[in-house]
């Protein structure tokens, strides 16, 4: 488990700020003091994933079109490690899974690396902000990684949209995806539901259900948001449908006295029930208020 942060530093720069400003010169066994972090070439079988890596899918078709440019032009930008504890000749990934994972697919056996010390923690935050600024992770995987720095590095979605260069609303609309059922959530990482679609569902009381309908009759984003709406709609209709028509007359003077809208919920056979009234001002709640305090 990574321990959190006490303060949060920024992401800065990003990767480059973290990482320092390495350039894709030759490989060689060099030993640079000043950020102690070499280069060398390191066999295949001695390279490992980091365990804690956000991205979970990997796309097949990708990974063989990046083997094949690697078979013609090999690992033009060597990967960032750490060395692996508790081992003395192996390494853990800190960025550049997929040039790994692509390079086995290459039949490459030596893969070029940076090697360099890094804490717990940075390595989880590099991770993190390498996936994030790629554009091709599913929206699931995006959000996972906001949440990510929002509760491990203590950022806000403002301070997120400043550094990652993404806006607050776009980061806000994914992470409010992460309340989406699990098998909802699924069909996102597939690739059957846009994020688009999935926004329509988050406030659904039965969002798979609405999902496979979607994915069935292959709604546009608007066509999926006036399902979501018809739905909710139909829903308010219900709640108010058995209502009496004397409890529904009192609601509408009510409200015009008022000037605000008030709902009363009888239960039926009894003598009791509940009456709210709704207001959109700190001005209206005063006069609620009032009205209250001075009919005691």
């Amino acid at each position: 488990m990574v321990e959190k942060k006490g303060k949060s530093r920024g992401l800065g720069r990003g990767l480059s700020s973290l990482m320092g400003d390495f350039n894709n010169e030759p490989v060689s066994s060099s030993v640079n003091s000043e950020n102690q972090a070499f280069e060398k070439l390191v066999p295949v079988e001695k390279i490992y994933p980091n365990p804690n890596q956000p991205r979970k899918s990997f796309q097949e078709e990708k990974l063989i079109e990046l083997a094949n440019s690697i078979k013609t032009k090999g690992i033009v930008q060597p990967l960032i490690v750490r060395k692996k504890k508790g081992t003395k000749e192996s390494f853990e990934i800190v960025a550049g899974e997929r040039r790994w994972r692509a390079a086995q697919r290459a039949q490459i056996h030596e893969i070029p690396v940076i090697v360099k010390e890094f804490s717990d923690i940075e390595v989880l935050e590099i991770a993190i902000i390498e996936n994030v600024q790629r554009a091709d992770l599913n929206p699931i995987e995006e959000a996972l990684g906001y949440k990510s720095l929002m509760d491990n590095f203590d950022h806000t979605q403002e301070g997120l949209s400043k550094e990652i260069g993404k806006s607050r609303s776009h980061i806000a609309n994914l992470l409010r995806l992460l309340n989406l059922p699990t098998a909802v959530q699924e069909l996102l990482i597939s690739g059957q539901l846009t994020a688009g679609h999935a926004r329509a569902l988050v406030t659904c009381d039965n969002p798979l259900a609405l999902a496979k309908q979607i994915i069935s009759l292959g709604l546009s984003v608007r066509d999926a948001e006036r399902l979501a709406k018809n739905v909710d709609q139909k829903k308010v209709n219900n709640k108010t449908k058995n209502k009496p028509a004397d409890t529904m007359l009192l609601e509408a003077d009510l409200s015009a006295a008022l000037k605000m809208k008030v709902s009363i919920n009888h239960e039926e056979g009894k003598e009791k029930g509940l009456i709210s009234i709704s207001y959109k001002s700190l001005d209206e709640l005063d006069h609620i208020s009032e009205i209250l305090i001075n009919s005691s």
